[in-house]
């Protein structure tokens, strides 16, 4: 049974991570589109500035979950050893902390901090 989970849970793991890199890139290249067209049309390089900075970490925050997603199942399905949990660890906490970081960019606050009224 091993034998029949072990490559498709390594396919699935490398198609889950392709997907997360598409994610970042597709966003990239978009959030800098779509800052070059509001450049273009506004004369507030600051707002845009601000737009590109949240449109890009949407994404980089979306991709990163891909990613954390393909390693988990990379590591439980194809590669489990002590080492590899190990690395897994290290790998899901420096993402996790890049995923929090991002997300208080984006927010303007802690997660703990409630929703102020006008605010997304």
């Amino acid at each position: 049974m091993a034998d029949i989970i072990t490559p498709v849970a390594a396919w699935c793991a490398v198609i889950i991570e392709a997907i997360g890199i598409g994610i970042i890139t597709l966003f990239a290249l978009y959030s800098l589109f779509n800052a070059a067209m509001q450049l273009l049309k506004r004369t507030d390089k600051y707002a845009v500035y601000l737009e590109l900075r949240q449109s890009l970490g949407r994404g980089i925050l979306l991709g990163l979950e891909f990613l954390i997603a393909a390693d988990i199942i990379y590591t439980v399905a194809v590669e489990l050893t002590f080492e590899t949990i190990g690395v897994l660890a290290v790998v899901v906490l420096i993402r996790t902390f890049l995923s929090f970081t991002l997300e208080v960019e984006i927010t303007g606050r802690w997660p703990w901090q409630q929703k102020q009224l006008g605010q997304p």
